[in-house]
């Protein structure tokens, strides 16, 4: 399975699953950032926040990401669906410099290059680099036939 090859509909879950956090994440702080300042000490306040529309938005994002997160992860190794995530530090900075109008110093599109090469780095290795259970009880269960001749 160390060359398995992903498929399209994979592709689009790890393309969903690199930019519905930086999505939500920006629709959360939009939305914030149009309420006055909200305290835990007031719940209600905190209840309400989560019905405006930018805020219910982020939300659905991220549970969108979710369960994309957790479908990648069914059928491909955590070490390669979690670098996959981290291009989306680059849809953060872009959406929070362009969209949000955030200020982003130098060191941090440094940093933001370094992780997008990172992640070029792993992403050409295999998805999945651990064989499938069947295999696992296979090789428990049957002997090896050069074993199995001694």
């Amino acid at each position: 399975m160390a060359n398995h090859r992903l498929t399209f509909n994979q592709y689009l879950i790890l393309a969903f699953v690199s930019v519905s956090v930086p999505l939500g994440d920006a629709s959360l702080s939009r939305g914030m950032t149009s309420l006055p300042p909200i305290s835990v000490a007031h719940p209600l306040t905190l209840i309400g926040a989560v019905f405006t529309p930018w805020i219910a938005l982020g939300i659905a994002l991220l549970i969108g990401y979710f369960a994309s997160y957790l479908t990648a992860l069914s059928w491909a190794d955590l070490t390669f669906v979690m670098p996959a995530t981290a291009l989306g530090n680059v849809f953060v900075a872009l959406l929070a410099h362009y969209w949000l109008h955030e200020n982003i110093s130098y060191m941090r599109w440094i940093g933001i290059v370094m992780i997008t090469v990172g992640v070029a780095f792993v992403a050409h290795g295999p998805a999945n680099t651990t064989p499938p259970m069947n295999a696992i009880i296979a090789r428990e269960v049957l002997p090896d036939t050069e074993e199995a001749g001694r």
